[in-house]
């Protein structure tokens, strides 16, 4: 009786009981960036004229080009922190979602009970890499994380499999 309450009861069943959102860590925030490259064009530009005066033009164009390949490499790592990757689990159902940094989502969805959650470990780092393993299927998550990061999301995670695993309970007096 308590199996057909769980199964009839839609919102028991779809209780979020783990759900988290990753996204890369950038250290350095977008007034940082215009401080920064203020600074490196400042210097450039100053020593690209030391130069220029002394008659080599040639290198003022190499400090311009400097310049722009460091606000070129920054703008690239800021486009790319804007990938995700969220995790839900249910009682009936695992979903992981990426989204690139250019939009491009792929989701992998499995039932909770069939998934296995497996690390690869170094002996000085820690974790280096999680995966979730189901049905022959294998799929890297956190990717994102650091090695301390990892230890403390793979213990909520290992925590929520093991509740979606146990199955909804049924309390009639809430």
């Amino acid at each position: 009786m308590t199996l057909d309450n769980n199964l009839t009861n839609p919102e028991l069943a779809e209780q979020t009981l783990f759900s988290a959102l990753l996204t890369p860590h950038r250290s350095l925030t977008q007034a940082g960036f215009i401080v920064l490259m203020t600074i490196v064009t400042v210097v450039s530009f100053v020593a690209g004229m030391v130069f220029l005066m002394m008659g080599a033009w040639p290198v003022f164009l190499f400090f311009g080009l400097d310049a722009l390949m460091i606000y070129w490499a920054f703008r690239i790592n800021f486009l790319r922190a804007r990938a995700t990757e969220e995790i839900f689990i249910t009682h009936f159902e695992l979903r992981v979602r990426r989204t690139s940094h250019r939009g491009h989502i792929v989701e992998w969805v499995s039932n909770p009970l069939w998934v296995q959650l497996d690390q690869k470990i170094h002996e000085e780092y820690g974790i280096e890499r999680l995966y979730l393993v189901s049905r022959g299927r294998r799929i890297s998550i956190a990717s994102f994380l650091g090695p301390d990061e990892k230890v403390s999301f793979v213990e909520a995670l290992s925590a929520a499999l093991q509740l979606a695993k146990r199955g909804p309970t049924y309390n009639p007096l809430s």
